[in-house]
């Protein structure tokens, strides 16, 4: 899930190779830059540092072992490191009076990192 968000892609291509989203990314990192895995939506406007470890957690909670996955718990922490100081995007101060852009608040403040099947 954390791979369809970064890239904007789903899982599974339609194509005629149908392509699964883990071998493309990784494809994609050996061969290019994490600019052209992030969703072309954002235009550039992300936080390099922050997108990395987003993808090498995510790249982590695919490996073909279970063993060798981060628990959910590693997953939060993770994440949460990434946005705790990543949420504000970058503005003009004349941005602000003069145009209607909505923030977006992201929590993971109710999330605990345990399995629904430990609580």
């Amino acid at each position: 899930m954390l791979l369809e968000i970064i890239t904007g892609q789903p899982a599974i291509t339609r194509s005629e190779e149908k392509t699964h989203i883990v071998q493309w990314v990784h494809s994609v990192l050996l061969e290019k830059e994490i600019n052209d895995i992030v969703d072309s939506r954002l235009q550039g406007e992300f936080d390099i540092d922050s997108v990395k470890k987003v993808l090498d957690t995510a790249m982590a909670c695919v490996a073909a072992t279970s063993i060798h996955r981060p628990t959910m718990n590693h997953v939060v922490n993770e994440l949460k490191q990434c946005f705790s100081n990543k949420m504000t995007p970058p503005f003009d101060s004349d941005d602000l009076e003069s145009s209607s852009n909505s923030s977006i608040i992201v929590s993971f403040d109710g999330i605990s990192g345990e399995s629904s099947l430990e609580r």
